[in-house]
């Protein structure tokens, strides 16, 4: 049997995994979007689903100060007798913090704030009952990684800050985990930046502290100057199965232009580990990600199969949609219209570090159909509802209603960096539904009303939405939005959203 990278496509960052028992579980960064860090779960490492949210109050994670690609940076994930903990970082907010519970599909509990400083936090439980918080940050030593021993049960520092490693000279150590295995505490961290040079490296010592001995292999992982779809490889996380194999998992791209770019965002892939003779892992063939692997010993667990359509039937929304910030009280509801989703919008527009009325999901396939059925006549001059296929505040299309000279008009906007460019229809009265095609290189805009058909508006290429352009972290949404500058909002009520995925598997 075989695999097709990535195994959770789509903007899926900085993936950490932990087992308990039988089970696998696995979390990803989220940055400014709401609720934070999604936790999946899988039976044999390959089929996943997202279970929930460990961040899903205001309180656990407020982000009204974070910018794009700021808010909740890379997260740890780990399980001990019997609790599951997640570490990670708010670089708009508390710093670092872990949060815990015994049931990952939460809730989770308040954060534990961690005063030692840094980035991409990590978490070892050692065999006698010490626990090791590792962070990457430039101290008093010099810019690398740190560690300092905690209480579990406050977040409370228990020893100063202690430099460990400084990795093997790659620009930007980061992401360290630490492993306890055969005696050897073994060290691994990301280098390179987590762009084209990415890579994995990794050291060991007898003593959690050190010295560090680096590998004489070195990178244990890169994807760096292949010939491959895959690239940007790194920021890894092991886990041993309960057959005694070991697996990574980890982030990558798949850019699809040429300049390469890459704008479905970093996705989690997996590989096989392999020991040498020596005690030193090795990740995936000869140290390299490849699209397709052999699956992994254990019996095949598939999940149900998403439906294209969500109705907004029930009371609540499903995990794949997702707020810019914090949403804005009163900004969108279930219950307003029973049936659809309905959005009000407010001041804050997508053109700015704000929290609009935004209700979206990842863009996670290269080419997919996706639709939204939209009741909307707005009334006033400076208001719109619609979709949008968003990346950042300076780089985004939108295919929006809204009135112009007293009628209703349907406008396909392209926003790259100070550059806007619009396409402007008139659109008859009643019900319409917007259809955006994602295609690998382009994204296609259409609207459809009873009266005149289907109408195209136009397309604007993805490599203006890739983070070789556009900059930042994240990958791009597709989101029902809304935005009114006057603050007098007609609601727009969304009866059925559509996210069909056409990407032909590889095996």
């Amino acid at each position: 049997m075989q695999y097709t990278n990535p195994v959770i496509p789509g903007f899926h960052p900085d993936p950490s995994i932990c087992r308990a028992g039988d089970d696998y579980y696995l979390v990803t960064s989220t940055f400014e979007y709401y609720p934070g860090v999604p936790i999946f779960h899988s039976r044999d490492l390959v089929h996943w689903r997202q279970i929930g949210h460990c961040l899903t109050t205001a309180g656990q994670l407020p982000l009204e100060n974070a910018g794009s690609s700021g808010g909740i940076f890379a997260p740890t994930l780990r399980y001990h007798n019997g609790w599951f903990y997640m570490v990670t970082t708010n670089v708009s907010g508390m710093g670092n913090f872990f949060v815990k519970t015994q049931n990952p599909e939460g809730p989770w509990s308040q954060p534990y704030p961690v005063a030692q400083s840094g980035i991409d936090p990590s978490l070892l439980f050692d065999e006698d009952g010490r626990v090791y918080f590792q962070s990457a940050r430039d101290g008093e030593q010099g810019n690398g990684i740190y560690q300092c021993e905690i209480d579990i049960e406050t977040g409370c520092m228990l020893t100063e800050s202690m430099l460990i490693w400084k990795g093997t000279g790659g620009a930007h150590p980061e992401a360290p985990h630490v492993y306890r295995n055969n005696g050897w505490y073994y060290l691994m961290i990301a280098e390179g930046g987590t762009e084209y040079g990415h890579m994995e490296t990794i050291a060991r010592s007898r003593q959690p502290y050190g010295p560090y001995e680096a590998c004489p292999h070195n990178p244990i992982l890169s994807n760096r100057s292949m010939h491959s779809s895959i690239h940007a490889t790194g920021h890894a996380d092991l886990i041993e199965a309960q057959d005694g194999s070991w697996w990574a998992v980890c982030l990558g791209i798949r850019p699809v232009s040429y300049p390469m770019g890459h704008h479905l965002g970093r996705e989690t892939f997996l590989a096989p580990v392999t020991w040498t003779a020596e005690g030193w892992p090795v990740i995936g063939n000869g140290g390299h990600i490849e699209p397709v692997m052999d699956s992994p010993l254990l019996p095949e667990v598939r999940w149900p199969e998403k439906p294209v359509r969500d109705h907004f039937d029930g009371t609540g929304l499903g995990l794949d949609w997702t707020f810019l910030r914090n949403p804005a009280e009163g900004s969108w509801s279930l219950e307003e219209r029973p049936g659809h989703l309905v959005l009000h919008g407010h001041e804050a527009t997508l053109n700015e570090a704000a929290a609009p009325a935004f209700v979206g999901r990842r863009l996670s396939h290269f080419t997919a159909n996706i639709a939204a059925a939209l009741d909307y006549e707005p009334q006033h001059e400076g208001e719109e509802a619609g979709l949008t296929v968003y990346k950042n505040e300076r780089h985004h299309y939108e295919l929006v209603l809204r009135t112009a000279n007293g009628r209703r008009v349907a406008v396909f906007r392209r926003t790259v960096g100070s550059l806007r460019v619009e396409h402007v229809e008139e659109c008859p009265a009643g019900p319409v539904i917007l259809r955006i095609k994602a295609l690998p290189g382009s994204i296609e805009a259409s609207v459809q009303s009873p009266e005149s058909g289907v109408t195209e508006l136009g397309s604007g290429e993805t490599h203006h939405l890739s983070t070789e352009i556009s900059g930042g972290f994240t990958g791009v949404f597709v989101a029902m939005c809304a935005t009114s500058g006057s603050g007098l909002a007609t609601p727009a009520a969304y009866d059925w959203f559509d996210y069909e995925p056409l990407d032909q598997p590889a095996v």
